[in-house]
C-alpha cells in the first residue's frame, strides 16, 4: 500500500467539499487558487460550478496551475416519464462527456438516478424496476458517445438510502454487472467511482473491489460515516472522525490494482461547510496523511 504519511501527492480535492466556506458559497476559480496554494495536484469539479465561472476559463486555470482532474461531476440520472425527458437527459450526459473532455478528466462521474420527481416529492411513477431498464438504456446510450471521444462513464453507486431519488444503482455488484453487461471486454470505456460513503458498510465489498480490478476503478472517494448521522445527505465526516475503516479498504483498493488519488467529497452543512474553507483543505491534507 503506499504511503501517504510524507506528502499529499495522491490527495484531490471534489470541489462540494469547500463550495460553502463560513456558510456561503465560494465560486469554482476562488477554490481552485485554494489548492494550488497548498500545493494539492487534483480536484473532481462540478458541472454547476463550472458553468458558473466557464469552462473554457476553468480549463486554462487549472492548466496555469498544474492541476489535473481526479474526476468530474457529473452526469447521469436517466430516467424521466415520456420520450421527450429521456431524450434531454441523454443530451445533457452528452454535453457533460464533452465538458470533461475539455477539461481532460480520467472520467465522467454517474449518479444514475431513480425515480423521476422524488427529489421535488413528486414522484411521476414508482416503477423502480423501470427506472432501473432506463438507467441501463441511458447509459448504453451514453457509452456509445463516450467511446467516440474517448471519455470513460464512472457509475457511482449509491448508499440504499437514495434508492429512490438518486440513484437505483445501490451496491458495487449491481454496478459491476451492469459495466460487464455492457463492456464484457473491460476495454476501460466503463467502471465505477467508489464512494465510501456510499458502501463501507457492504458486506461482499472486499469480494467485489478485487472482482473490479485496475480496469473498473477509475475513481476513489473517501470521506467518513458519522455516528449518529445527523443528515444522510449533508453530515458526512471527515476521514478519521467516524466508523470506516479507510486504510484496510484503500488497501483492497489498491491491491485490486488501482493508483489513482483519494478524492475527499464531503457534504457538511452542518460542520466543514460552516469553517473557513483554508482550514477544511489543511483538515484535508492532514487527514489524508493519517487517516486514508
Amino acid at each position: 500500500m503506499r504511503d501517504f504519511s510524507q506528502n499529499h501527492d495522491w490527495l484531490s480535492i471534489n470541489t462540494a467539499t469547500v463550495r460553502k466556506q463560513s456558510g456561503a458559497e465560494v465560486s469554482l476559480d476562488r477554490i481552485i487558487d485554494q489548492c494550488a496554494e497548498r500545493g494539492i495536484r487534483a480536484i473532481s469539479p462540478w458541472r454547476d460550478q463550472v458553468a458558473a465561472v466557464g469552462l473554457d476559463k476553468v480549463a486554462r486555470q487549472l492548466k496555469a496551475h498544474g492541476i489535473g482532474l481526479s474526476g468530474y461531476c457529473r452526469g447521469g440520472f436517466f430516467p424521466a416519464p415520456d420520450a421527450a425527458g429521456l431524450k434531454a437527459a441523454l443530451d445533457d450526459n452528452r454535453r457533460a462527456i464533452d465538458e470533461a473532455k475539455t477539461l481532460d478528466a480520467p472520467c465522467l462521474v454517474l449518479v444514475v438516478g431513480a425515480l423521476p420527481g422524488a427529489l421535488e416529492g413528486k414522484v411521476t411513477y414508482k416503477d423502480i424496476g423501470r427506472a432501473r431498464g432506463e438507467v441501463r438504456d441511458g447509459i448504453a446510450a451514453s457509452l456509445e458517445y463516450a467511446r467516440e471521444v474517448g471519455m470513460p462513464l464512472a457509475i457511482e453507486p449509491l448508499h440504499p438510502m437514495q434508492a429512490a431519488d438518486r440513484a437505483c444503482i445501490n451496491t458495487l455488484e449491481h454496478a459491476l454487472d451492469l459495466c460487464d453487461e455492457l463492456d464484457a471486454g473491460k476495454s476501460g470505456m466503463i467502471g465505477v467511482a467508489l464512494d465510501i460513503y456510499h458502501v463501507w458498510w457492504d458486506p461482499k465489498l472486499q469480494q467485489q473491489i478485487a472482482r473490479a480490478g485496475r480496469e473498473r476503478l477509475l475513481a476513489y472517494h473517501v470521506c467518513d460515516w458519522l455516528t449518529p448521522t445527523r443528515d444522510l445527505l449533508s453530515d458526512r465526516g471527515m476521514m478519521g472522525d467516524g466508523v470506516v475503516e479507510l486504510k484496510k479498504i484503500r488497501g483492497w483498493v489498491e491491491d485490486a490494482g488501482f493508483t489513482g488519488f483519494s478524492e475527499v467529497e464531503i457534504f457538511s452543512n452542518l460542520d466543514w461547510w460552516r469553517r473557513p474553507g483554508a482550514e477544511t483543505l489543511d483538515v484535508c491534507i492532514e487527514r489524508h496523511k493519517q487517516a486514508v
